[in-house]
């Protein structure tokens, strides 16, 4: 038994071959080589969701915010060392 992790992008395209274009499961699983078992989860995760972020969408926006937020950090502390640079050399320079 395999523990891949698929994309949400990759889950939403396997449920909207079977939803929207009106595969059957079995040969959508086939087709991408994914157990039926696991697109009929998605299937349902999705229909329970109706459009709102699964779990695995929120958890990943979770991580997304944190990484933005140390980056901005950074962001903001080059940008406080640059300040004080050019204040520095400012000054010097009279």
């Amino acid at each position: 038994m395999s523990n891949r992790k698929y994309t949400v992008e990759f889950k939403a395209e396997a449920i909207k071959q079977v939803t929207e274009r009106g595969y059957k499961v079995r040969e959508v699983s086939e087709r991408l080589g994914i157990s039926t078992k696991s697109l009929y989860l998605w299937l349902r995760l999705a229909r329970r969701g109706n459009g709102k972020h699964s779990q695995g969408e929120d958890s990943e926006l979770r991580e997304e915010i944190v990484r933005l937020k140390s980056e901005l950090k950074r962001a903001e502390e080059e940008r406080d060392i640059l300040k004080k640079a050019a204040a520095y050399f400012a000054k010097e320079s009279r």
